[in-house]
């Protein structure tokens, strides 16, 4: 067994998920003698990563530091086909080059939670791509239509008269069949996914697999506080994103998110997110100076503390006291635009003209800290200004 004194350790390893599928059997696997083999499997959707994904990457790096067989598995084989899961329609599936346009970015991404020298990194193309059609027969003779339709996105579907085509029931099979290619011990995953880990679990025991244990971590609610963090909704922190714009976001959230955050986002422990919540509740902590120190942690994780107390102070400076930035703002040649509007354009503040149209009609927009009242004014500034939209965009703008 691992040498870690924490490898056997059942309430550290199991901490924070929300359904095991089992307990029991977990504790039987770690008393096999050897270091567990554990799953991860992600598909490159999107370039860009965001909190919620971290939630579970933060369990797989307490296996990897616990001493076990730890194996991140990205989809670029699955990814192809579209992960249904969680949605009321077809997931468009991806092209090859924008897989691999994806997966350039997940290994640093993921390597701001894991230790990717304890982790193995695999893609399924490895063994998925192999199978032939009879492979295929064989793999879907193990599942039925019915069990198919038990699942929550293709049963609302399915009463709903919303089209399923049928290469969409492969995903489930293709994701069940990464585990017997692994003989995977445990696989991790969002609630979301518990079907599938299950289907994993079923397959394995066909296949005269011991059967994986399936652990499954809570959703992160994005900052609407409503639905799952998503990049599609837009209420997400992207791990790529700025220090300045993380810590703006984070501070957007509702007030009774905190706990959350600070359980998901910040991997505090159950007792420092319960104490946030009672000390709200009770009224002895300020909300803003809570909110802000979380989101400092949460920042420091991905660009380190000098950036997020620097994130910090900027918000407090330009959105709590309203001053005007001055240092290191991007810089902007107004050019030929003679509005207000084309400007908001050229500074990448709005996609087009009407946007930027409506960007001023919201009195979001300023101009050396003066308001814009009128969608069609014209730009009068001969010197340097700062053009502002909100409270967290800001640039330069130069004749």
């Amino acid at each position: 067994m691992t040498a870690n004194p924490r490898g056997s350790d059942v309430e550290y390893l199991l901490d924070g998920f929300e359904h095991v599928e089992t307990v029991e059997d977990f504790r039987a696997r770690l008393k096999l003698g050897r270091p567990i083999r554990v799953k991860l499997g992600i598909d490159p959707t999107s370039p860009d990563l965001h909190l919620g994904f971290m939630v579970v990457l933060d369990k797989l790096q307490r296996f990897a530091q616990a001493g076990h067989e730890v194996t991140l598995i990205i989809g670029d084989f699955t990814a192809s086909i579209g992960d249904p899961s969680g949605r009321n329609a077809m997931r468009p599936p991806l092209s090859r080059e924008q897989i691999e346009a994806n997966m350039q970015s997940y290994r640093d991404q993921a390597g701001k939670v894991l230790d990717l020298d304890r982790v193995k990194i695999r893609y399924n193309s490895e063994w998925l791509a192999k199978l032939d059609f009879s492979d295929i027969v064989r793999l879907v003779s193990h599942v039925t239509v019915a069990q198919m339709l038990e699942r929550n996105d293709f049963h609302n579907r399915y009463d709903a008269g919303t089209a399923i085509s049928l290469h969409e029931f492969l995903y489930p099979v293709a994701q069940a069949y990464d585990s017997i290619a692994i003989e995977a011990d445990v696989e991790l995953g969002g609630t979301d996914q518990l079907f599938n880990l299950l289907l994993g679990r079923q397959f394995q025991r066909d296949y005269g697999q011991l059967p994986q244990i399936c652990a499954t971590v809570p959703l992160l609610v994005g900052l609407d506080g409503e639905k799952k963090m998503s990049k599609s909704l837009g209420n997400y922190v992207g791990i790529t994103e700025d220090a300045q714009t993380q810590f703006g976001k984070l501070m957007s959230m509702p007030d009774d998110l905190m706990p959350t955050y600070a359980r998901l986002a910040a991997f505090q422990s159950q007792a420092q997110a319960d104490a946030l919540r009672d000390a709200l509740a009770a009224g002895t902590t300020n909300p803003i100076d809570a909110k802000k120190a979380l989101a400092e942690s949460i920042v420091a994780r991905y660009h380190g503390p000098a950036s997020a107390a620097a994130a910090r102070a900027y918000f407090e400076r330009t959105v709590q006291r309203k001053e005007i930035p001055q240092d290191n703002l991007p810089e902007v040649a107004r050019g030929d635009a003679r509005r207000v509007a084309d400007v908001l354009v050229r500074a990448g503040f709005a996609e087009s003209r009407r946007a930027a149209e409506r960007l001023i009609s919201g009195n979001g927009v300023k101009v050396d800290g003066i308001v814009v009242d009128d969608p069609r004014a014209a730009w009068t500034a001969d010197e340097p200004a700062v053009l502002s939209v909100g409270s967290r965009r800001f640039a330069r703008i130069v004749p």
